[in-house]
């Protein structure tokens, strides 16, 4: 699942982080979710605590905390932005799942609401990051 290799992601690159600064254990992991990744909390939240699991004392008890951001969308040629979750209803299954894997691919499913163009960027509300990451 998709959802298991962002978190993989997320857990590796805290780890490379507490090595770098040179942490003894991780407290806290501050993550981002983009709307547009559609990203299933339950399995990703599932999949970081089992990832998580003590398999070494940096890990230990580390606290993860999840932000969701909006996707916000705005048209390139008339200038209207408009809310990713206005649209997605309107997709079907099949297009949905596309974007969730490759979120740039929305340009193919999705047009400006207002002039149909789908001429349009993301402004916010893509991938998955991490925010900040707090030990000792």
């Amino acid at each position: 699942m998709h959802e298991w290799a962002l978190a993989e992601g997320i857990i590796s690159t805290a780890i490379k982080v507490a090595k770098k600064e040179n942490l003894k254990k991780i407290a806290k992991i501050k993550v981002t979710l983009g709307e547009l990744q559609q990203i299933d909390t339950e399995i990703f939240n599932f999949a970081l605590k089992e990832l998580t699991k003590p398999q070494s004392p940096l890990l230990n008890k580390t606290k993860i905390e999840l932000k969701p951001e909006k996707a916000v969308l705005g048209c390139r040629v008339c200038g209207h932005k408009w809310a990713f979750s206005e649209e997605i209803e309107k997709l079907s299954e099949k297009d949905s799942e596309s974007i969730h894997f490759i979120p740039d691919i929305a340009h193919t499913y999705l047009r400006c609401p207002k002039c149909k163009s789908p001429d349009f960027e993301i402004i916010k509300g893509r991938g998955v990051w991490i925010d900040s990451i707090e030990g000792v």
